[in-house]
């Protein structure tokens, strides 16, 4: 077995299920509801991610002296078996596959596909985790309304089917760093009606990271909290490779401070998503993400007290 090169996997993990003292699995979902009339590309994110993870390296200069990794007891359970546009049989294998890891005792870390992703991932961690609270990290609010004729499940909507099937605690739930144009009007009072808070990265920046976290850390506190982060919450010039670029975003420098903020959360899942490879410019979109997902790793080593 020597002679042959083992899985690609996030920055070497071991390959598999986690098993006794695993405390985080990254688990790829490459999915796209292939619906965008040309950026389509995301399924792709999870070999991306996982290749461009040949540059992170396991300890931190300043943060954490120690290999954040080997702390977690971390493995990569590899890709779950999709295939984009096929929304039924998909959304059931992911959701199943996020319920083994989560019945591990591990947090499942999503390496997405596009947003839709993060709804069969919700749905089986509200299952675990009842008073599931969201913190939702996008451009845009993923809680439109269904469309006549259009794909009942899209990257567009998986906030709205969360919401209406009560996997979630919407009271306590919020959308951060919404911004920029879009297609129709009242995005805003639609997602605010189904109960979710919404902050825009203009409200972001004017009350400052720390203080817009520290609200946010009050109505979670005591509650699991699912972590979602869309790559477009960068702006493009520093991700390039996402489905729904939106100007004006963070720089990478703030999404790290944004991501440290969020020490002292419950977090009992997560996913990265819309990493989309055909529009990423050398890899710069999938080696951000790749970066935040360290980082959050980080976070759950707090998390667990095992930061030394």
């Amino acid at each position: 077995m020597t002679l042959f090169q083992p899985p690609l996997t996030f920055c070497g993990l071991p390959h598999g299920l986690p098993g006794p003292g695993c405390r985080a699995a990254v688990l790829g979902v490459p999915y796209d509801a292939g619906i965008h009339p040309f950026r389509v590309g995301a399924r792709q994110g999870p070999e991306a991610v996982r290749a461009q993870s040949g540059l992170m390296r396991r300890f931190h200069v300043s943060e954490a002296d120690f290999d954040v990794l080997a702390r977690l007891a971390a493995v990569d359970c590899g890709d779950v078996r999709v295939v984009p546009g096929r929304v039924q049989p998909s959304f059931t294998a992911i959701e199943d596959a996020a319920e083994m890891v989560l019945d591990a005792g591990a947090v499942p870390i999503a390496i997405g596909g596009d947003g839709s992703v993060s709804l069969p991932l919700l749905r089986a961690a509200g299952r675990r985790h009842p008073g599931l609270v969201v913190l939702h990290v996008d451009a845009h609010t993923d809680a439109y309304a269904e469309l006549a004729g259009d794909v009942p499940f899209n990257p567009a909507t998986q906030f709205t089917h969360a919401a209406t099937e009560g996997i979630i605690d919407t009271s306590r739930s919020w959308h951060l760093g919404v911004r920029g144009f879009t297609y129709i009007g009242g995005v805003r009072a639609r997602t605010e009606a189904l109960g979710f808070r919404v902050v825009t990265t203009e409200e972001l920046m004017r009350r400052g990271i720390g203080q817009t976290i520290a609200e946010f850390r009050d109505g979670a506190a005591g509650r699991p909290v699912y972590l979602c982060w869309d790559m477009d919450i960068f702006d493009p010039s520093v991700a390039p490779g996402v489905c729904t670029p939106s100007w004006g975003g963070l720089q990478a420098r703030e999404g790290i401070e944004l991501m440290r903020s969020l020490s002292g959360l419950d977090i009992v899942a997560m996913d990265f998503n819309t990493v989309s490879p055909p529009q990423d410019i050398g890899g710069m979109a999938a080696a951000l993400c790749g970066h935040m997902m360290m980082e959050a790793m980080l976070l759950l080593c707090g998390q667990f007290g095992l930061a030394g």
